[in-house]
């Protein structure tokens, strides 16, 4: 081989290990709707909130870890897939529930970045239904990522369930940076 050629080889060798790298993420909470005192419809006003979701710093995400990324040298994050489903009671549908958004916050900033209408008449029936929101997939979460603390707020609309549901919500990240 000419030493040119080496040469060659070896800078795109380099340029290879130096690309950044891309994985996928799964961030879970549950959160319980309270039921509807008895007899009486009352409004959805303020969607419970999952505590995994409301200080999350992705130095401490396994598969931050597990790829040897900081949240510093994350480039981009995108949302691939968020979904809200019923965990109990199993029969449960999601009929109560009109509306939902998914929100990140980061200090006094905050972008919407998965939202769906129309729920309670998508026929989505028992047992454990799931949701799946529209999401922005031109959005980059990046700056929530790489804040030293960043929430997920959830936001619905509809009227409390005749008795208690258990909701569990995921939320699928497409993480862009570090090294291979």
């Amino acid at each position: 081989m000419s030493y040119a050629s080496f040469l060659a080889v070896a800078a795109g060798l380099s340029l290879t290990a130096c690309s950044p790298s891309s994985f996928t993420t799964e961030v879970r909470g549950e959160a319980t709707v309270p039921a509807s005192p008895a007899g009486t419809a009352t409004l959805l006003n303020a969607f419970p909130a999952i505590s995994s979701f409301s200080a999350l710093d992705f130095n401490e995400n396994q598969d931050f870890k597990n790829r040897d990324v900081t949240k510093d040298e994350v480039t981009r994050v995108q949302v691939k897939k968020m979904t809200l489903k019923v965990l109990s009671p199993n029969d449960q549908d999601f009929g109560f529930l009109d509306s939902l958004e998914a929100v990140a916050r980061a200090g006094n900033s905050e972008s919407r970045f998965a939202s769906r209408a129309g729920i309670a008449g998508l026929g989505l029936n028992p047992p454990n239904p799931t949701v799946e929101l529209n999401t922005d997939g031109s959005l980059d979460l990046r700056s929530y990522v790489a804040a030293p603390s960043m929430a997920i707020i959830l936001r619905g609309t509809g009227r409390l369930p005749e008795r208690e549901v258990r909701v569990q919500a995921t939320v699928v990240l497409e993480v862009e940076g570090g090294v291979l």
